[in-house]
């Protein structure tokens, strides 16, 4: 498992989404912390919102995101727990047309490595909607460089081997081309 330099590196178009009733642009450090890392990988920050928690103002911002063909993928933090305002698992439900849940599960395993049980609060997902991925992380600084550091970065990097989400874009919509 590595980066096969042979192959050239191809930037993905990434829109970051905080999930918050209290976070501005000017305090947002997760979704901040996502930012400086997508470009630094060399990727395209596409766009940035911070959506209160509501299941359908998230829904909404996602499908806006989902129907704009320059976007490739959206990155949520936020709403991913268990209180009465942690709703994004629930506006993915509304808009994934595919879950991927093997994301969530990688990433509790690596944050249990860190965080211990208390991961088990987490509800971080995954899927795809209409050929774009999403991914929902927790609204901490910590899980966003879990996350990112531990998963996306090599799963968003087209020569990770042996095989990444940036390979399969291209027949992510085939369902919808032969329907």
């Amino acid at each position: 498992m590595a980066i096969d330099e042979k192959i050239p590196f191809k930037p993905v178009h990434i829109a970051v989404m905080t999930v918050s009733d209290t976070r501005t642009l000017e305090d947002d450090r997760s979704g901040q912390t996502l930012v400086d890392r997508l470009q630094s990988a060399g990727h395209v920050l596409a766009d940035r919102a911070i959506v209160t928690d509501d299941t359908d103002k998230i829904a909404a911002k996602l499908t806006e995101w989902i129907d704009n063909p320059s976007i490739d993928c959206i990155i949520t933090t936020g709403g991913t727990g268990v209180t009465g305002r942690d709703v994004t698992p629930e506006a993915f439900a509304k808009v994934c047309e595919k879950d991927i849940p093997g994301f969530g599960e990688l990433f509790r395993m690596l944050s249990y490595q860190k965080i211990g049980t208390s991961t088990v609060q987490s509800r971080a997902m995954a899927g795809v909607a209409r050929g774009t991925y999403l991914f929902g992380l927790p609204g901490s600084t910590g899980a966003c460089k879990d996350g990112w550091d531990d998963i996306l970065s090599t799963q968003l990097d087209i020569r990770w081997r042996p095989c990444n989400f940036v390979e399969l874009m291209p027949r992510l919509r085939e369902h919808e081309k032969t329907a």
